[in-house]
């Protein structure tokens, strides 16, 4: 679980940094500073949702 969630985040650190990269080569002539904050957010919302199942069914530890 700890690599799968190291490896979503690395991604998801990834795809933040190709959107600033596009925001600042394209200077808002292009759609895909947007896809890449829209991919974040959707990477974002599926590590919560599987870190949120992992503990309620006890695969991760509360303390």
């Amino acid at each position: 679980m700890k690599i799968f969630a190291i490896l979503l985040l690395l991604i998801i650190l990834y795809s933040l940094g190709s959107a600033l990269y596009y925001m600042l080569k394209d200077d808002g002539k292009s759609t895909r500073m947007v896809k890449s904050l829209t991919i974040r957010i959707a990477l974002s919302l599926v590590l919560f949702i599987v870190m949120m199942i992992s503990t309620y069914i006890n695969y991760i530890h509360k303390g």
